[in-house]
């Protein structure tokens, strides 16, 4: 009896029409299951489906095998689809070449090219070609085990070794599921095919309309398909087999032979270290291999072709756009790995650009460059700076830069809202300034910001920004992941603000960057405060040589006067302070560490502000994470255009407030006149302190900045917070009155030579090496890791919610005729998945989100549920 079928579509994996990876429902046996009756004006018409039906008789030729469903009056043929895929492959290996561990193995390029042509040799099958028809049949099983066959019948007469039918065999069947599922959700093919299965039923025969039973596989099509693979192979067509055995034999027993190796093997020695690297080393290559086909496979559906193109200039290193410093000239003539240290506004990003151009002229293919940042801000504040300053494709306006984030499709619709038609009036912008009023965005633009986030995750472009969240989920793997493991090969990265992460992401990160060496790639680190611990953790885990580079002392300026406050923030005295500030014209940032408190101390001093800058709509700004995505765009814009950095002729007082969380603590280039923040952890200190005088250019030299202690530790680890106050109190007893660049590696050696400090680093280390053994030995490449992905989502990503209030537009901009779900995405609120609980948000099915009842406003943003008021 034959165990349990999937229902499938156009990729045995859904309705005609879609792509793979759509939901997929177990149904009994038998396989083939009609759909049921389909109701006037749902879909194409009944005449329609019949007509289609008529043009496209069952297969007799070759030609006649379509691999798609797509498009409906000429659907994609097999042959055209396979041809495509395997050229694709040929531009896949222009751009990572033979990079580190593919270096090992010469076989790796001609088998990936192989199992191009392969991989969807099961869509030859009957029952796949009726599925493809509109209203057709489900056929209930996978191509590529079907396709399995072919490469078993083309393995003696391509001369094939027993490694290279094993390799091929592996990549053709994998590219869509993997051998082991993590659950019943989305099973692997060990379930779906096993001591139960009927094979002969599965892939000999099936059932025609009128009940007869006709062959899945017909001879002439057959000889045709194999003929036609052997001279794109480049070898004569092998004679007919005499071993008897049916196509549906040779995919049982090739696929016995893969989950045999993959998953019968017994396990390494623990003594046998030799034993324990090849084993580690033939995963990652098939894990490579895996990723190469199905970026050739799914940008060769979408006839999307990788970009050559870089938007880095040859010879930035040798002619950048400014005078460099001396450690922008230094970074530019390192070899290899790069840990670069220098102030805040001193040019870590140009003398990354220059590293860079460096290493391109001594790496095979053409590598790519992935500038990665902890925040979503941060992100789209870089993409922004790298399409003003470098240079676009020829006919382009703009270089194309991707963004890899949770909310990537959201970002590039404001982008295209911005830049495509700025037909609003004209508004009042801070300061008297005038700027286009902007556009709401329509359906249309919202495709093309799909389309281009789509293009993005196929990794069209050789330059992009991207968050720790997507490089780590790339170990993971398997049919979802592989292709962006292999496109860690090869490649640049630069690792920004690495200091911002806790002991478990940066531990993380030290074993990717371990991974990334293995892979012929380059890693420069980029931070204004690193301490010493994590630039030992960082050397150790490369096991290369790192070349550390240092701002020379004097680079920046002393910017600050230190001060350091008992008094909490909202203390009266504290608050008064403040309102001395403000009336006296300077424009002041103050930063607390929750949400709550940062609301406080805006709404007690918001009208200060406004009385010292009457008429200015932007005298009083509150940021922080809990706003919609359109009203935190918004606000970002104003910040920025209200608080810029202060060039060297600009002497005036600005006046204005800010108020903010960590928020503003990354990548946004604000400028203030005097800071007054919360005592956190030294890194989160050093750069709000970046923030108030940021270039040294005030023209009262350095400006006041003050720390209060803490209103208790919360976000942030208690230990780090006393570090940092124990720190920062050390410096002011030894003396420290003016706070310069050169304090802050004597308070990140204070801090970190703390209790505190050492289990930081012992922690990081741990989560390292637990990271490489669970994920990064590939021992075991073809088991679904969804389960950890989902774990990763949740630290990282985060979680998003809907305002109750907003429910009917989004509702509508979800369902409606104009609607799309990344118009709707606007609206949402970022929360951290521990906190839906306190937001008493929930589920609901229907729109996919999670909706609150908690107040919001789009001032002072998402608020709890008021609690009901009870009787005693």
């Amino acid at each position: 009896m034959a165990a349990d079928r999937l229902s499938g579509g156009a990729e045995s994996g859904g309705k005609p029409g879609e792509e793979p990876g759509g939901d997929i429902s177990p149904l009994r046996a038998p396989a083939v299951v009609s759909r049921p009756p389909v109701s006037p004006g749902a879909g194409r018409s009944a005449a329609v489906r019949r007509t289609v039906r008529s043009l496209r008789p069952r297969p007799r030729r070759l030609a006649d095998v379509r691999a798609k469903s797509m498009p409906v009056h000429d659907p994609e043929r097999l042959t055209t689809h396979s041809r495509v895929v395997r050229e694709t492959v040929d531009g896949i290996r222009a751009r990572i070449g033979d990079a580190g561990v593919i270096a090992h193995e010469p076989a790796f390029w001609t088998r990936v090219a192989a199992a191009a042509l392969l991989h969807d040799t099961g869509k030859i099958a009957e029952g796949f070609q009726r599925q493809l028809l509109p209203g057709g049949p489900y056929w209930g099983e996978r191509h590529e085990v079907l396709s399995l066959a072919y490469v078993d019948l083309l393995a003696r007469a391509a001369s094939w070794s027993a490694d290279d039918r094993l390799m091929i065999a592996t990549l053709v069947a994998t590219h869509h599921r993997p051998l082991h599922g993590a659950d019943d959700r989305r099973p692997g093919l060990a379930s779906l095919y096993n001591e139960h299965t009927d094979w002969q039923k599965a892939f000999t025969r099936v059932q025609a309309p009128d009940g007869t039973t006709v062959p899945q596989v017909t001879s002439g099509v057959h000889h045709e398909l194999v003929a036609w693979l052997a001279g794109m192979l480049g070898f004569d067509p092998p004679a007919h087999p005499s071993d008897g055995l049916t196509l549906a034999d040779r995919a049982r027993n090739l696929l016995d032979d893969l989950l045999d190796h993959w998953n019968g093997a017994p396990p390494p020695d623990p003594a046998d270290a030799d034993h324990d690297c090849v084993r580690s080393e033939t995963g990652l290559l098939a894990a490579l291999g895996q990723g190469a086909l199905t970026l050739a496979d799914h940008a060769g559906s979408a006839h999307i072709s990788l970009q050559t193109h870089l938007p880095l200039p040859a010879d930035y290193d040798i002619h950048p756009p400014h005078p460099p410093y001396p450690h922008q000239q230094h970074a530019a003539r390192v070899n290899g790995h790069l840990v670069l240290t220098s102030p805040t506004g001193s040019g870590k990003t140009e003398a990354a650009l220059g590293w860079a151009a460096h290493q391109i002229r001594s790496m095979p293919g053409l590598p790519r460059i992935v500038w990665t940042l902890p925040y979503r801000a941060s992100l789209n504040a870089a993409r922004d700076r790298f399409r003003r300053d470098l240079t676009p494709a020829p006919g382009e306006d703009l270089p194309d830069i991707g963004l890899l984030h949770g909310t990537a499709a959201h970002t590039l619709l404001r982008e295209a809202a911005d830049d495509e038609c700025p037909t609003g009036p004209l508004d009042d912008g801070p300061r008297g300034t005038r700027r286009p009023g902007r556009t709401e965005p329509t359906k249309t633009m919202a495709r093309q910001a799909r389309a281009r986030v789509n293009a993005m995750r196929l990794f069209a472009q050789r330059m992009r920004v991207a968050t720790p969240h997507q490089l780590l989920t790339a170990a993971l793997a398997g049919p979802s992941h592989s292709s962006a493991l292999l496109e860690q090969a090869n490649s640049l990265f630069v690792l920004d603000e690495l200091h911002a992460y806790d002991p478990q992401t940066f531990g993380r990160l030290c074993a990717a960057m371990r991974l990334w060496k293995d892979l012929g790639s380059r890693i420069a680190v980029l931070s204004a405060t690193l301490a010493p611990p994590l630039l030992h953790l960082v050397r150790e885990s490369l096991t290369a040589p790192v070349t550390l580079v240092r701002a020379a002392p004097g680079t920046a300026p002393d910017r600050h006067r230190l001060a350091l406050d008992p008094e909490p923030l909202t203390a009266p005295a504290s608050l008064d302070r403040i309102r001395g500030w403000l009336h006296e014209g300077h424009s002041v940032l103050v930063v607390a560490n929750t949400v709550d408190r940062a609301r406080t101390l805006y709404e007690e001093l918001a009208d200060d502000a406004r009385q010292a800058c009457p008429g200015d709509p932007d005298a009083a700004l509150l940021l922080h994470s809990r706003f919609r995505h359109q009203d935190r765009d918004a606000l970002e814009h104003r910040l920025l255009q209200r608080h810029p950095e202060r060039t060297a002729h600009d002497t005036a007082r600005r006046g204005g407030l800010v108020v903010a969380t960590q928020a503003v603590e990354v990548s946004l280039q604000l400028d203030f006149d005097r800071g007054a923040v919360e005592n956190a952890p030294i890194e989160a200190v050093a750069q709000r302190a970046g923030r108030v005088n940021r270039r040294g250019r005030h023209p009262d030299g350095p400006v006041e900045f003050r720390v209060h202690q803490a209103e208790g530790h919360l976000p942030y680890d208690e230990g780090a917070v006393n570090a940092a106050w124990h720190a920062l109190t050390t410096l002011v007893t030894e003396g420290t009155t003016t706070f310069g660049e050169q304090d802050i590696d004597r308070l990140l050696q204070l801090a970190y030579a703390t209790e505190w400090g050492t289990a930081w680093a012992d922690e990081a280390r741990r989560c390292r090496d637990d990271f490489t053994r669970s994920f990064l030995a590939f021992q075991d490449p073809f088991h679904d890791h969804s389960d950890f992905e989902e774990a990763l989502s949740e630290q990282f990503d985060g979680a998003e919610v809907l305002w109750r209030a907003d429910e009917g537009a989004y509702r509508s901009l979800v369902k409606g005729p104009d609607g799309d779900p990344l118009l709707a995405a606007r609206l949402l609120i970022p929360l951290r998945y521990r906190q839906l609980k306190q937001f008493k948000a929930t589920f609901d099915p229907g729109l996919g989100v999670h909706i609150t009842d908690g107040d919001y406003d789009p001032v002072l943003g998402l608020r709890r549920p008021a609690e009901p008021e009870t009787v005693l």
